[in-house]
Order: structure tokens, then sequence, then C-alpha cells
């Protein structure tokens, strides 16, 4: 799998303490993506399934890991590999929540990786990120993209989630800098580097 980092733990993308994966390698390349860096599979971030299960058993172990998040990048872009992930951290908890730009029409209809891969999924939010349409909403980038609970007991949480306040960014120190996490605002990489400017830093294209 081409995995570029994993976090823990995410507390901006669905309720509670979340173990946060994200996978390298996107096709779609939207105008605006808070994480065009991950549009390109990298060969240093090969890692074979079970080299990754073991680098996540501490976290996955935890008593207060209360969920996962699996985003990128597009996950389904590793449709094959994704579904063999899906299935190993399935016995760990249902709560697993996936962000895809593909619509649930076209992974439905997909190739059967794809289709295996909803079996798993415990809510998953679909569609492109679509600059004109980030308008705030509750754990998505952009109003066209849905969410769907295929694991209806989780809608209750994810609402008393969603109705406790808006979207917030959480931010990881790592040893090449920062990284931001949660659901930016249209503008964010622009204001972003406007105040950088003002405190003498130049953010790079």
């Amino acid at each position: 799998m081409n995995i570029a980092r994993v976090l823990y733990p995410v507390q901006v993308l669905g309720p509670g303490k979340r173990l946060g994966i994200w996978l390298a390698g996107c096709p779609r390349r939207c105008r605006g993506c808070s994480n065009s860096e991950l549009w390109e599979k990298q060969e240093q971030y090969e890692i074979p399934l079970d080299g990754l299960m073991k680098l996540l058993q501490p976290i996955l172990q935890r008593a207060d890991m209360d969920g996962i998040i699996i985003t990128g990048g597009d996950p389904f872009f590793q449709a094959e590999e994704l579904f063999l992930l899906l299935k190993a951290l399935q016995s760990y908890t249902e709560d697993i929540l996936v962000y895809t730009g593909y619509q649930m029409q076209e992974i439905s209809k997909g190739t059967p990786a794809m289709r295996d891969c909803l079996k798993y999924i415990g809510v998953l939010i679909d569609g492109p990120y679509v600059a004109e349409e980030n308008n705030g909403c509750h754990l998505r980038g952009s109003a066209n993209q849905k969410i769907y609970y295929l694991k209806p007991k989780l809608q209750a949480r994810y609402e008393a989630y969603m109705a406790a306040g808006p979207n917030r960014i959480q931010n990881f120190a790592v040893a090449d800098g920062i990284v931001s996490v949660g659901i930016h605002t249209r503008n964010f990489q622009k204001e972003l580097a406007e105040a950088a400017r003002k405190r003498g830093v130049i953010i790079g294209e």
C-alpha cells in the first residue's frame, strides 16, 4: 500500500479520538484540494499490509481509540489494498470513516474490490471536492459530498458530533513540519500564506 501518513489522536474528523490513515494517490486533482501533496504515489510510502498493521498495533489496542479515518489522496484509487486494510481493521472497530472522490453509484457499480470495501466501512463520505461549494458543511469539504451511514447504528453518534459545533482544525507536528488536519475553509491556503508572511515566513508552492 502507498501510505503517506498515520496520525493519532485525530479529533476533528468524526466523534472521539480517531486513528487517521492517509493513502497517497489520487487522479482527480480537484482545484483547491487541501491535500494536493498526496496526489502522487511515492515509492518511499510503500508498505506491506502486515508491516502497516504491526505499526498500527499500539494505537489499535488503546482503550481510548474511538474510531478510524481513512482518507488521502483517494483510498479507492487503491481499492484492492483498501479492501484488505478494511478487512484487517474491522475487528478493532465498526466506526471506520472513509473519504473518497468517487460517488457511491460509481463504487457500487465498480470493481469487485470497490464493492467489497463497502462491507467494512461504517461511514462513507463521497464525491469530488468542489471549491465553490465549500460552505462549512459538517464533516464535508464541499456541499455536493454526501454522508452514507453504511452501519446505521453510527448515525446518531455522528449527528451528535456535528450538532456540537462547526468544523475545527487540528495541527500535528511531524518530522518535516506541520500537518493541518480537518475540513479547511475555501481560502485556507491563501489565509495561511498571508498570516505566515506577516510573521516573516514564506510558504512555497
